[in-house]
């Protein structure tokens, strides 16, 4: 079964038994490494249908979801020296 990485500050545990104590509503900080954590902000973009329509053949093409690929480019051109090859 897998588990989830230890780090210095948190303990081992299995990601079957993390998933029951979040879900019975446990205390899981001490498995969590914060150190590590990404911070994630939502954005929202408008794009007119014709675009989508075009993102949605691409995302189709190389089966991800359209907002997968949106991130994708994104990152291609934010930060070539990391893009996603596929």
């Amino acid at each position: 079964m897998r588990s989830i990485p230890k780090s210095k500050k948190t303990k081992a545990i299995t990601a079957a038994s993390f998933d029951e104590k979040f879900v019975n509503g446990e205390d899981i900080s001490e498995y969590l490494d914060l150190e590590q954590a990404t911070v994630v902000q939502r954005v929202n973009v408008d794009f007119p249908s014709w675009m989508v329509k075009m993102l949605d053949r691409e995302a189709v093409k190389i089966n991800v979801s359209r907002q997968a690929i949106i991130k994708m480019w994104i990152r291609e051109r934010l930060d070539p020296v990391r893009r996603i090859t596929l």
